[in-house]
């Protein structure tokens, strides 16, 4: 029984982006263990994945956070993480972190087989490794399937996986229905944030709020649809500016689901409406048709994945963009022109289409 550990700190959309590579690692090796070592935040996209054995939901940036709370705090954190990686004593991992200190701390706990990317020459404390300079012209899923070469082991298939339990499903949709979202219309959610793993910089991937309040409008008045809000807490001051905008008013569940919980009630729509953000490619993995904004990122990279008439990018082609290369993003001297440049009509001529197909 040979044991894997995958190592990804990123966002949620990075994290589905390898369940293609754990379900090519299960096709060729069915017994085999797979533990994920992944941030706090996203712990929730794995826990229910029958493929994972183990999830180890504590990154680098979140024993950070812990230290700077409380110093003793961080380090009992971190050695517990360390002991909990160490006891599966695993042979193998898969780094997708493009830090050389999560090859070095594989290293430190004895996996002997280490296969990840040598991004600036961080893949020193790799056994086997593939350059990298950036990601381009192909999407992030295609890189991270490279990984198994080294391995000898074949992808399986490149759609994305996010599990979601029957009774969470259920649940969502008594909420839905106790909130009169029945289903007589388009169910159709809106995410007006999203990006968090941006940071501060998540501002320039949004497509403004009261467009989106148009938009909402629009599709309530003419195709009847019924209008869900979706973003955490921390996406308030967002929401807060497309509800109070509309005539129509919508359910807003804005800080009141997980991320499970969040996945449940996107398995119960019929269309999502996001800006380039985790929703988007949770909305992918779970079949449900999808419109999204993207601005400063190259969806042919990031965007869904597999490219499918189910779900439509809306994006300008400007000479500056995307200006996000090489997993930086330069910045913008144009005042977002690259979002703000996209109509309401657009993005309801999407939608509509993908209503008329319901």
């Amino acid at each position: 029984m040979i044991k894997f550990l995958i190592i990804n700190p990123f966002g949620i959309g990075d994290v589905l982006f390898t369940t293609p590579v754990i379900r090519a690692i299960k096709d060729a090796y069915p017994d085999s263990v797979i533990g994920y070592w992944c941030n706090e935040r996203v712990g929730g996209v794995l826990r229910n994945s029958p493929k994972i054995n183990k999830v180890f939901a504590l990154s680098r940036g979140d024993i950070k956070k812990i230290r700077n709370e409380s110093w003793w705090k961080g380090i009992f954190s971190f050695l517990g993480l360390l002991r909990g990686i160490k006891r599966e004593k695993f042979d193998i991992s898969l780094d997708f972190s493009l830090d050389h200190r999560y090859s070095l701390i594989s290293k430190l706990l004895g996996i002997k087989k280490r296969v990840g990317f040598n991004y600036k020459k961080r893949g020193r404390f790799l056994t086997h490794k593939i350059d990298v300079e950036g990601y381009s012209l192909r999407h992030v899923v295609e890189y991270y399937l490279d990984l198994l070469k080294p391995l000898g082991i074949k992808p399986g298939g490149n759609t994305l996986e996010f599990p979601v339990p029957e009774s969470s499903k259920v649940k969502s949709k008594n909420m839905l229905a106790g909130h009169g979202i029945t289903g007589k219309g388009p169910v159709i959610g809106i995410v007006p944030g999203g990006g968090a793993s941006w940071g501060r910089d998540a501002v320039f991937k949004h497509w403004p709020a009261l467009k989106y309040a148009q938009l909402a409008d629009k599709l309530a008045k003419d195709s009847s649809s019924q209008i869900v809000i979706l973003g955490d807490e921390s996406e308030r001051p967002i929401t807060e500016v497309v509800v109070s905008a509309m005539k129509h008013k919508p359910l807003d569940l804005t800080g009141r689901t997980n991320l499970e919980e969040l996945a449940a009630l996107i398995s119960n729509l019929n269309i999502l409406i996001t800006n380039d953000g985790g929703p988007l490619h949770i909305a992918v993995a779970l079949g449900i048709k999808t419109v999204a904004v993207f601005g400063p990122v190259d969806a042919l990279v990031y965007g869904p994945y597999p490219p499918s008439a189910r779900h439509v990018v809306i994006h300008k082609d400007f000479d500056c963009r995307p200006c996000y290369r090489n997993f930086r993003f330069q910045g913008c001297e144009h005042d977002r022109r690259c979002t703000r440049g996209i109509t309401v009509d657009e993005v309801y001529a999407a939608a509509h289409r993908l209503i008329k197909k319901e």
